[in-house]
């Protein structure tokens, strides 16, 4: 790949991963760990996973990416999703700052459906493989 796709690709998520970025910061003072996994920051565990696992179905999520910083429960909640966060990954390589905005109207347009936000979004139906 040129080194301009790869910048681009970068680039263009970058609202969104520095989002990820302060986020991840926060979580790695309170305990997370770090890892660079291809070209995506992974951040698990800490203090925020012990908040979350107590949270347990009142906690809409278990991992959430921003560009390319993923944020998990743990390192084997991240393993067993990571080619469906990788999907989001490549979406907000594609959408960049839009991705968000985006997301959100997918999930609002199901919403008012009738159809479930999560589920039926198109984001999430792609990262699921039913699109």
């Amino acid at each position: 790949m040129s080194a301009l796709r790869r910048l681009v690709r970068h680039a263009w998520p970058l609202p969104w991963t520095t989002v990820g970025l302060a986020l991840g910061l926060l979580a790695m003072i309170a305990g997370a760990r770090l890892r660079r996994v291809d070209h995506t920051l992974e951040i698990t565990g800490g203090a925020i996973g012990r908040i979350l696992r107590r949270a347990g179905t009142r906690c809409p999520f278990v991992a959430i990416t921003f560009g390319h910083v993923v944020l998990a429960l743990d390192h084997d909640t991240l393993a067993a999703l990571r080619a469906h966060e990788r999907i989001h990954v490549q979406q907000y390589e594609r959408w960049g700052p839009l991705f968000v905005p985006a997301y959100l109207g997918s999930s609002l347009l199901q919403w008012l459906r009738g159809q479930d936000p999560y589920r039926s979004n198109w984001f999430e139906r792609e990262a699921f493989g039913d699109a």
